[in-house]
């Protein structure tokens, strides 16, 4: 493996009645708070009611930003950095999922600078500090809660873009299973797919002598697989949804690529579908995935046939490898379809009337992000129409 340095200086307060911790955890950083959210599901279910209310308690003067949507905009995290310079915000406390989480964190370093937010996430400006900030997790997914990357997309250029810095790691997480129960089925789905598709990206890399990382990529896969139809089945059922939780987090904190040099092309394809058609990030991934694997799968059959063998229990007597290879990509295809994750793009009326343009928003960031196989702009095409 490769030699490497780890720090992650998020602190996980993980369980039932966490939210318990939120007046000790608040006060560390100051009085004036942005509170960010997404959809009105947290007013229903309680949870906005709550941290409110502890709020209040410890006479926090509390701002607002509702509205952060999926494929978080560019204009909202603007709309966040001015009610934190007018109203002198010391914290930002997320509520929700990976979408506000991010869109929390463009905010931070947006909030100390004077430069323009997209020239920082496009790397044209540099980082100036970030306010601090908390989450509460409401959906697992894109373990955001606890790593540096954050995703933002601008809508009047059709760009989505990761970006990440040491600066916005979150100061805590607050995750109680519990305020997952209301995400609605097919959310939980996405985020299902979400996690899995995280750790494929990590696991498939061209680093040797990875023992520890593989096992640990393949144990959280065959967990997700197992606990994928429980939860879907029993959606308040404590276990299933603090074990779902975990492996979420787990899968997007930087423990399992120690060492690795992971891939993300996949990933850098589906933000360019998405910030073309704007569809769910995770649906995006679900459709592409398999047909990136089934494209690139001679580039390393070992690879391929060791993730067949160990997380899908492929058959392998009287088969060759790339036909035990083959079995555990269609498995995956099948479990996702199974669930119901789309499997094509013509689900969302997408065409190829715009693969041009995909193909090239997603080849400009691959320098950095096509580290298993090399693609080029023809490979792109063919997994685009691959997945019509």
């Amino acid at each position: 493996m490769n030699s490497f340095k780890f720090q992650n200086p998020t602190k996980l307060l993980f369980g039932k009645g966490q939210l318990n911790t939120l007046p000790k955890e608040v006060a560390r950083y100051g009085n004036r708070i942005l509170l960010v959210y997404g959809s009105e599901s947290i007013l229903r279910n309680g949870i906005y009611d709550n941290v409110t209310s502890i709020l209040n308690k410890i006479g926090a003067e509390v701002h607002e930003l509702p509205g952060v949507k999926g494929n978080p905009r560019v204009t909202t995290v603007q709309e966040g950095i001015d009610i934190c310079k007018e109203e002198n915000i010391e914290f930002i406390l997320a509520i929700g999922g990976g979408s506000v989480i991010d869109c929390s964190k463009a905010i931070a370093v947006g909030a100390k600078s004077d430069s323009n937010i997209w020239d920082i996430i496009t790397k044209k400006a540099k980082l100036e500090g970030a306010l601090p900030l908390g989450t509460i997790l409401t959906m697992a997914a894109t373990g955001s809660e606890m790593n540096k990357a954050s995703v933002i997309t601008n809508w009047d250029l059709n760009e989505k873009i990761t970006w990440g810095s040491s600066i916005v790691y979150p100061k805590f997480s607050i995750l109680d299973p519990e305020h997952t129960y209301s995400v609605p089925q097919k959310q939980t789905v996405y985020g299902l797919v979400d996690i899995m598709a995280h750790v494929m990206e990590q696991y498939f890399h061209n680093t040797t002598n990875t023992p520890v990382q593989d096992s640990i990529c393949e144990s959280l896969l065959k967990i997700v697989i197992e606990t994928a139809p429980k939860v879907l089945e029993d959606p308040e059922n404590y276990e299933f949804r603090e074990t779902i939780m975990l492996c979420g987090t787990m899968a997007m904190n930087d423990m399992i690529s120690m060492g690795t040099r992971s891939d993300w092309a996949l990933h850098h394809i589906e933000h360019a579908v998405s910030a073309v058609h704007d569809i769910p990030h995770a649906a995006g991934i679900a459709i592409l995935f398999p047909h990136w694997m089934q494209y690139v799968v001679e580039k390393d059959i070992p690879r391929f046939r060791q993730f067949a063998v160990n997380v899908f229990n492929a058959e392998g007597s009287g088969k060759s490898d790339l036909l035990i290879a083959l079995e555990g990509i269609e498995r995956l295809q099948y479990l996702w379809k199974s669930i119901g994750a789309p499997s094509t793009l013509k689900e969302f009326n997408i065409n190829e009337d715009k693969f041009d343009i995909i193909a090239d928003k997603a080849v400009s960031m691959f320098p950095v992000n096509s580290n298993f196989v090399k693609l080029d702009k023809e490979d792109v095409l063919n997994i685009l129409h691959m997945s019509l």
